[in-house]
């Protein structure tokens, strides 16, 4: 798929990445299309966390070019990512356990009004504003003033999901959202997943659970040991074929 065409949202090209004498990347390419969930897959140490820091301005590519909305981007730094529109949940949220739900919500991005030395916080209206956002892609709380300590993973989750699409991200990557979660609260986060697809937001979805990604996954991209085995459409492979290509028990 060509930048050009406009259907696509991101483009990494050639991407690699070296540390010292260890190749971490080796030339990988990746594409996700606009208003589509893109599953990256692979075994621990294939790469696709380095893939992932070099998206988010987090590694430097040693060679490669990136492409953001079919135009060529650096991306220097996780702020410069969060300027272009990607929004990144990894598996720790960035979340303060000690803050209410709409602090956290709103936590950077504060609205208030400078009184002199004094910032006023409009702490009703980013409340109201919260509840509503949450409420956009199907989650409902049961107070905005709740402690986010309180709260379980799936309920976390759909926090740092909610947060991201109101403040107008482009790109949605989620590192291993339904890690460690019980099989409710991951049904809840993978509907999450598909509301905000339903909104056009293309997410990638960074996962080891082949079950997950045929639920809420349009393709997925498979990497090992740091090269592009393959990006494939939802039904292409079988649950079995898409495990085999990430352990390496399958070759393409």
């Amino acid at each position: 798929m060509s930048q050009e065409n406009g259907l696509s949202v991101v483009e990494m090209k050639n991407i690699v990445k070296r540390f010292g004498t260890v190749e971490a990347l080796r030339g990988v390419d990746f594409t996700v299309e606009k208003g589509k969930v893109h599953a990256l897959m692979g075994d621990n140490g294939a790469g696709k966390s380095t893939l992932i820091k070099v998206l988010t301005g987090l590694y430097t590519p040693t060679s490669g070019d990136i492409y953001f909305e079919g135009k060529r981007v650096t991306i220097p730094s996780p702020a410069d990512a969060r300027a272009l529109g990607i929004e990144t949940c990894y598996q720790d949220l960035a979340l303060i356990p000690l803050m209410s739900i709409w602090r956290n919500f709103f936590l950077g991005r504060e609205m208030c009004t400078n009184l002199g030395p004094i910032k006023w916080l409009h702490q009703g209206e980013m409340q109201r504003l919260c509840r509503e956002a949450l409420h956009d892609i199907g989650i409902e709380i049961r107070s905005t003033k709740e402690m986010v300590g309180r709260m379980s993973g799936g309920e976390r989750q759909s926090i740092a999901i909610g947060r991201a699409i109101h403040f107008g991200a482009k790109l949605l990557i989620l590192d291993e959202p339904t890690s460690a979660l019980s099989v409710g609260e991951t049904r809840k986060v993978l509907n999450y997943i598909e509301n905000a697809k339903a909104k056009g937001l293309p997410v990638i979805f960074i996962t080891h659970n082949v079950g997950h990604i045929y639920q809420v996954s349009d393709n997925y991209t498979i990497i090992r040991q740091g090269r592009k085995v393959g990006t494939y459409q939802k039904g292409e492979l079988t649950q079995m074929d898409i495990a085999d290509l990430i352990t390496g028990a399958r070759e393409v």
